[in-house]
Order: C-alpha cells, then sequence, then structure tokens
C-alpha cells in the first residue's frame, strides 16, 4: 500500500481538492495522511477523505518518516512558506524525506519555477495527481 501524505496550510483549500481527487482516482489502493500545518487546513482535508489526519510541525515532522510520496504546494519546501505557516523544522523535514515529492507550482509563495505550464490549479492537481498511477 503506497502512503500519501498531504501537506496543507491556511484553510486547506489547496490539500481538500488533492486529497478528494487522490480519493476519487485510486479508492483504497493508497493510504492518505493529511497533515495541516493548523486545524482549519486539517479539518478541510479530512473532510475531503483522508483516512487519517494530524496537526502542527511535531506532527508533520514525525509523519514523514512513512511517507512514500509527499504533496502539497510548492512552498512546504519553503522555510516560513505559505505565508509563514511553513516553520524551518517543517520545511527540512519535507526536503529531507526520502519520499518522492509531488509539488504543484503555486506562485503565492514567491518561488517561480521556469518552465512550468500556466494551467489552472484543477489542472495542476490532475496532473499531480496522475503522477501516483506509475508508483502503485
Amino acid at each position: 500500500m503506497l502512503n500519501v501524505v498531504v501537506i496543507d496550510a491556511q484553510g486547506g483549500g489547496l490539500g481538500a481538492a488533492i486529497v478528494k481527487k487522490l480519493r476519487d482516482r485510486y479508492g483504497d489502493q493508497i493510504d492518505i495522511l493529511a497533515l495541516g500545518t493548523n486545524v482549519a487546513a486539517t479539518t478541510a482535508m479530512k473532510k475531503s477523505g483522508a483516512a487519517c489526519c494530524a496537526t502542527g510541525e511535531n506532527a508533520i515532522c514525525f509523519n514523514l518518516r512513512s511517507a512514500d510520496v509527499i504533496m502539497g504546494g510548492i512552498g512546504i519546501i519553503a522555510s516560513c512558506g505559505m505565508l509563514g505557516e511553513i516553520t524551518p523544522l517543517m520545511a527540512r523535514a519535507v526536503a529531507e524525506s526520502s519520499a518522492k515529492k509531488i509539488l504543484i507550482p503555486m506562485s503565492k509563495c514567491n518561488i517561480i519555477v521556469p518552465g512550468t505550464l500556466d494551467l489552472a490549479v484543477k489542472d495542476l492537481i490532475d496532473t499531480a495527481v496522475d503522477a501516483i498511477a506509475p508508483m502503485l
């Protein structure tokens, strides 16, 4: 079983959309663990179908140890990303994890990735979720 961790901050809208799309596409083929920087983000992902959820810096750093795949906005690898909700320890834990990282290029964290397509967020999520298929 593939362990997919979805990380989000703020209101959890991106993470909730990722969780829903993963659940719709892969059903019980994967385990989804939603990790939020705050309760609002975690709750949004839980409502979208995450099997298990946790909140906060320690929960994020600890649970990445068992991840096969980490998904979220690109800001999860940036210290103080997502309007400061990603702590340096969280960013380091994501970056140093041996898990595959599927990061959605969002410009809100002042990170620009040249060569990425200018797609709608929905299309970026679809592309990110499609990247899981070869790993099953």
